[in-house]
């Protein structure tokens, strides 16, 4: 008896899933894709895969990182006006366009491209609250007027470890101290809110405390992480400020003696969602990186993330190449099989649905 009602049960699973090109848009919801041009048109790649898969969201960049010299979605205020105009008007729904515009060493759109020059949150951290509301209005004010809803910052790691390289010594961190940071990112978020830009926290638990950089391969941050890390998060979502946070690539066996914290359903389900009461959108760091690159596959990756509790996934092919159609098949073949659920996939659309666009 119990053998045909498990039959039953795959079956009528099988027959709720939605068809082939319906089930590949709802993938498609939940991709940040980066590509490779500075002008595109009706044929190019990235409008193909728009229109394909409704992709959720693009990141842009300035210049290839391999090849600094080289541009690659940025290179003026008129360029990119002129970019994100046929990317709006060529997707078929609303589209994340987002960049990496933190100030300081980590900021896409530079003054010597002729933007507004936007100082690093260390540095803002030594200025009063007044100045650093008139400095995030101004860089609120340019990514609209440059089409740009979405910025992944502010960052709210805090600065614990003075040997750390990837946050502490690029001046990403306002401080120290969880009040610090938070006062600081406050200001971040409601200033791009006011012009219609979401904002990201990052990077979720934590990744002040680290000694390595997970851009290169794997980082423990096990005995240098406290939870001190998380009152931030926690502060911010209280005060329901948050619509998107970006998972680290970090691991900590306290949280999770098995995976890193993108790929951690511990982390990012029992942690984020159940006790700090979370329920907007969790979206990947760049999965290309190496932490998670070089010992994961993508089906491995792709599985484990949203199985974990993440929302949108990032590949911002600028460490390495990812076809969008390669990623796309292997979630669908991974929702077929069972390994993903389809409810899964519902919940993440539903959450990204909610995101003010």
């Amino acid at each position: 008896m119990r053998f045909f009602l498990l039959i039953f049960t795959l079956i009528s699973s099988l027959w709720s899933l939605p068809n082939d090109a319906e089930l590949k848009k709802m993938i498609g919801h939940m991709l940040v894709v980066g590509f490779d041009d500075a002008t595109i048109n009706a044929q190019s790649p990235i409008i193909k895969e728009l229109q394909t898969y409704e992709l959720g969201g693009v990141i842009l960049f300035d210049r290839f990182y391999k090849e600094r010299n080289r541009t690659k979605n940025i290179s003026s205020p008129e360029q990119l006006k002129e970019l994100t105009k046929q990317l709006k008007y060529y997707a078929k729904r609303p589209l994340l366009i987002s960049i990496d515009q933190e100030g300081g060493k980590v900021a896409r759109l530079k003054p010597s491209y002729g933007f507004v020059e936007i100082p690093s949150a260390f540095t803002l951290s030594k200025t009063s609250l007044e100045h650093v509301k008139n400095v995030y209005n101004a860089m609120a004010q340019m990514l609209k007027d440059n089409g740009i809803n979405c910025d992944f910052g502010p960052v709210v790691d805090l600065a614990v470890n003075e040997k750390n390289s990837v946050i502490v010594g690029l001046e990403r961190s306002y401080g120290k101290e969880s009040e610090t940071v938070t006062q600081f990112a406050k200001v971040f978020i409601d200033a791009l809110k006011s012009k219609g830009v979401i904002s990201v926290l990052k990077h979720f638990p934590g990744h002040g405390s680290s000694l390595g950089d997970s851009h290169l391969g794997f980082v423990d941050v096990t005995q240098t992480w406290s939870e001190r890390e998380l009152e931030p998060y926690q502060k911010l979502i209280a005060s329901n400020s948050v619509s998107m946070i970006m998972s680290a690539h970090v691991y900590n066996a306290k949280l999770d003696a098995t995976y890193p914290a993108t790929l951690s359903y511990a982390i990012n389900s029992k942690l984020l969602r159940e006790k700090m009461h979370y329920n907007g959108v969790l979206i990947s760091d760049d999965l290309q990186m190496e932490a998670i690159s070089k010992f994961y596959t993508l089906k491995e990756t792709v599985t484990l993330a949203i199985n974990s509790g993440i929302d949108m996934l990032l590949f911002g092919n600028q460490l390495s190449q990812t076809k969008t159609d390669e990623i796309v098949e292997t979630i669908m073949a991974q929702v077929k099989n069972g390994a993903i659920s389809l409810e899964r996939i519902i919940e993440a659309n539903e959450r990204i649905a909610r995101l003010n666009l």
